[in-house]
């Protein structure tokens, strides 16, 4: 074949062997194109998610691939007149070309879960999905839109930050996206993040970080300045999952992680619930675990209120996470307090509790050695409280009810929670609770143990199972401190009046959730049916009150407790009284 002939056939050859092989980059393995497409660009090999173009997102995402692009505005070009190597005005067309958009915004409606929605595409290989003013004010004019229309606004971010060529008209978008965010909020519509590899820079740092739901895809990079950047400037070392999205969701960034191919059916529960949409009561059906039943304990019988201690104690009891799992539908978890971490102490998420869309909120304790570790037997640090704040936040901004489980020997007590500000994060969580604009229920399910417990216990009404207590320390530590030995610890649960009959006669709670024979521990059923229709009910005549008479009644039913109680003390002898 003679130098630049071409061999047509062998153009087309190598064309579709393009077609149908390809190597990823990650793995650097040869795989099957089909495959790839099939698997949502993911490679089967390692598991590496590509970026997706706006067609193949709105493809994943919308019911039946049936979708209607929105016109965007379109912005004038190099407004700096920026050269670099290439002129910019040569980049844009380039990136034009080869992304076949405009710039690096793509919106769509459609409909998800048969919900109406307005779906933003940021698209990566267009410029790596930098913002600059085009990108902004196709976000400003996609959110709008979707204002107008009422619809849930979902944000797909894939972008390397400012585009550098529009320099200080590029970090104005921060604030201008920042601003039609506000809108979206205080009109009360859903916005939902999806936050693909690469998400970093100017974007992270303004509407990408201010969603009501964050959702990462597995594996997906976000940050705000690059892995190199820093290494550079500090000269350290960084862990090998630094800025992953599984490193963001224990650093409480992102509410889920999961699989490109889990992410429709993720985005359709947290709509549903979010736009309230009608759901029949969950039948509740669970089966009492047979766990080995600890022995008796030989303080058992010494008084009848610290039996109740232990009763409140007892490892078979349900705990909150299995509260949710038998009685709240279409439940999502939702991780992290924005700021720090996620706390497994603390757990709260969205879901139908018999049928009324909810945020539900509880320590979770754990059962075996590891869960117990990893919920810290249920002792919150800040963080955990400061994500119940957000969840309230949820709760208010969306009419969801607000229902809370609360069983804790107390907050958490060590020095990084105190660093981390362990006092003001439980005081400011008591002051979120008492002033919530939503209906607010709290149930005492176990051990209801000092600030820990009122922390997540201000509610409308507040109930409290029959074998409960609550208590502003531990029988144990009473009777170290004030008895001087610890051997009194049932004397000092007398004293204290600890019980739900006790916390009934003072006044303190609302109603007592009857028991099954012998405790919640032996039945589970019945005990989750008592409670999840008690709660039902309460939640029910408490919509029925106007919103502006809720929060009053609530602070006012607070101020109200522990006057007159006098009636409550002791007796005293003559002599004692002289002494």
């Amino acid at each position: 074949m003679s130098v630049g002939i071409k061999n047509h056939n062998r153009e087309k050859y190598d064309r579709v062997r393009r077609l149908m092989w390809i190597k990823c980059e990650a793995c650097g393995r040869l795989v099957f194109y089909k495959d790839y497409k099939n698997n949502h660009y993911v490679c089967p090999r390692c598991g590496r998610a590509f970026i997706m173009n706006p067609k193949q997102r709105f493809d994943l995402l919308f019911d039946d691939i049936d979708w209607q692009k929105i016109d965007l505005p379109v912005a004038t070009d190099d407004p700096l007149n920026f050269t670099d190597r290439v002129p910019y005005k040569e980049r844009l067309a380039e990136a034009r070309e080869d992304a076949g958009t405009r710039d690096a915004i793509t919106t769509a409606d459609g409909k998800i879960g048969g919900i109406n929605s307005t779906v933003c595409v940021m698209n990566g290989d267009f410029m790596m999905g930098s913002m600059g003013r085009a990108a902004g004010d196709a976000i400003i004019a996609s959110i709008e839109h979707a204002i107008e229309l009422k619809n849930p606004f979902v944000m797909v971010t894939c972008s390397g930050g400012a585009r550098m060529q529009e320099n200080i008209l590029s970090l104005m978008q921060m604030a201008r996206t920042t601003v039609a965010v506000n809108k979206l909020h205080e009109n009360k519509l859903p916005y939902i993040v999806i936050l693909t590899d690469p998400t970093f820079g100017g974007v992270t740092a303004s509407f990408a970080m201010l969603g009501d739901v964050h959702i990462a895809e597995k594996g997906a990079r976000i940050g705000f300045a690059g892995r190199r950047v820093i290494e550079q400037n500090i000269h350290e070392k960084l862990p090998s999952n630094f800025q992953n999205a599984d490193y963001l969701y224990e650093h409480g960034m992102v509410d889920i992680v999961v699989e490109r191919s889990g992410l429709k059916e993720v985005l359709e529960r947290v709509l549903t619930v979010l736009t309230k949409q009608p759901n029949e009561p969950k039948v509740i059906d669970v089966k009492t675990p047979k766990f080995d039943m600890p022995k008796k304990s030989r303080d058992m019988g010494k008084t009848p209120e610290y039996d109740r201690v232990l009763l409140a104690r007892n490892e078979n009891r349900p705990h909150f996470l299995d509260y949710v799992n038998g009685i709240v539908d279409k439940w999502t978890y939702l991780a992290g307090d924005r700021c720090f971490g996620e706390d497994a102490a603390m757990c709260g998420g969205i879901g139908y509790w018999y049928g009324i869309p909810a945020v539900v909120i509880g320590q979770e304790k754990g059962r075996t050695i590891e869960t117990r570790q990893q919920h810290r037997f249920g002792m919150a640090n800040p963080e955990g409280y400061r994500k119940v704040q957000r969840l309230m936040k949820l709760a208010e901004k969306f009419d969801l009810a607000l229902i809370s489980l609360f069983d804790t020997a107390g907050a958490f007590a060590g020095g990084a929670a105190e660093e981390r500000g362990q006092s003001q994060a439980v005081a400011s969580t008591i002051a979120a609770g008492l002033k919530v604009k939503t209906p607010y229920v709290a149930v005492n399910v176990g051990e209801g143990g000092s600030g820990g417990a009122i922390a997540i216990g201000t509610g409308d009404k507040v109930f409290m199972l029959e074998n409960a207590i609550y208590s502003v320390i531990a029988p144990e530590s009473c009777a170290s401190i004030l008895w001087k030995d610890n051997k009194f610890k049932a004397q000092a649960a007398t004293a204290l009046k600890l019980t739900a009959r006790d916390m009934a006669s003072l006044n303190v709670i609302d109603k007592i959730i009857d028991e099954p024979a012998g405790g919640a521990h032996k039945d589970w059923q019945t005990t989750m049916e008592m409670v999840g229709k008690t709660v039902a009910d309460a939640i029910k005549e408490l919509q029925e009150i106007p919103i502006e008479e809720l929060v009053p009644n609530r602070v006012k039913k607070f101020l109200s407790m522990t006057r007159d109680v006098e009636i409550f003390q002791p007796d005293h002898t003559p002599e004692e009284k002289q002494v």
